[in-house]
């Protein structure tokens, strides 16, 4: 599980680096950085916390356009596929 939470991450870096917009940037860097604590500590996040994760992810994707989106989206399905597989406490 914990290479889902790599990929939606490495996903998340990829939008913040194309993005055009300064204020989205900052945004998405915000969810690139909760992730990076996932991928480096013991604690993952539960399904309420991927909730609210997801929720911000389909947000910023509103916000953006292009290859931004796209990465947006590709964290997003990763990130909904990771939920997915989380016991529901």
């Amino acid at each position: 599980m914990a290479q889902e939470l790599k990929q939606v991450r490495d996903e998340l870096e990829k939008a913040a680096k194309v993005a055009d917009d300064d204020d989205l940037r900052e945004d998405v860097r915000e969810h690139v950085d909760a992730f990076e604590d996932y991928t480096v500590g013991d604690q993952e996040p539960d399904h309420a916390l991927m909730d609210e994760h997801l929720n911000g992810i389909r947000q910023l994707g509103e916000r953006a356009e292009g290859d931004t989106k796209d990465h947006l989206d590709s964290a997003l399905e990763t990130a909904e596929e990771y939920r997915e597989d989380l016991d529901q406490a």
